[in-house]
């Protein structure tokens, strides 16, 4: 309770960052405006969605875009005659952000980009990690609009009583999870510097790294085109830096508790 009054203090708590104004700049990518004036940018593949049996709707998670490598073959797209469309959410790659971000937003997004595209009545949605959350949204609030849906590799919380334990024993992102969680909801500002800034790696850096895999998942990475595993990790460097914000912390607490009333 104490940090947390010297970090609102610091002007680092409860004050949520601000958005990026849209920039007016050229898209090599088509864009569909929408009915509050932002624009989404997408992709097509497969077959013309006149001749499509299946229409999929693409959404993609942190870090990524319309342009992530999703493993379908266009041979595998024209014998399943599947259209898909994968597009930036807002805020991502050619997109407008939306200041106004919420659940109900990212299922709207999604609901408009299917009108103007002339979808139909109804698509398949699949949302993969962050993008996982949008597609949860449209189950929510556009079921209706729905052919089906699939969640590939979506966030999960770790003290759900139906997870097994033995899956999860050794995964390291608990830990990281529980932390981020943390910072999001008291020091928005720090988590914001932490995933713009450049100078010490991120956890998506060390993900790339093998040790963190199962060996079915290495089997499945070393034939994905495009995809580099880390064939180590400065253990030490990053130990340092680890003491430094450790270091850090201490000094500020020790400050605070010298401060007058």
């Amino acid at each position: 309770m104490v940090f947390r009054k010297f970090l609102r203090y610091m002007g680092l708590a409860k004050q949520p960052t601000q958005p990026t104004l849209p920039i007016d700049c050229s898209s090599n990518s088509p864009r569909v405006r929408l009915s509050d004036g932002r624009f989404l940018a997408y992709r097509e593949r497969g077959v013309p969605k006149s001749k499509s049996n299946f229409r999929v709707i693409i959404v993609h998670g942190f870090g990524s875009s319309k342009e992530m490598n999703f493993e379908a073959s266009q041979e595998l797209l024209e014998e399943l005659r599947i259209y898909l469309v994968m597009y930036d959410r807002a805020g991502y790659g050619e997109s407008d952000p939306n200041p106004m971000r919420s659940l109900k937003s990212e299922a709207s997004d999604i609901e408009e980009l299917v009108d103007k595209l002339q979808l139909g009545p109804k698509v398949y949605v699949i949302g993969v990690s962050l993008g996982c959350y949008p597609a949860w949204s449209c189950l929510r609030r556009i079921p209706n609009r729905l052919e089906g849906i699939a969640l590939v590799v979506p966030y999960i919380n770790y003290k759900w009583s139906s997870l097994p334990s033995d899956l999860v024993k050794d995964d390291y992102r608990k830990g990281l999870l529980r932390w981020m969680f943390r910072v999001a909801r008291y020091t928005p500002r720090l988590l914001h510097w932490w995933v713009t800034q450049k100078l010490f790696p991120s956890s998506t850096a060390l993900e790339q790294n093998h040790a963190f895999y199962s060996d079915k998942d290495l089997e499945v990475l070393k034939k994905t085109p495009g995809y580099q595993l880390f064939t180590q990790v400065n253990f030490i460097y990053l130990f340092i830096i680890i003491i430094i914000i450790f270091i850090i912390i201490i000094i500020i607490i020790i400050i605070f508790f010298n401060l007058p009333c």
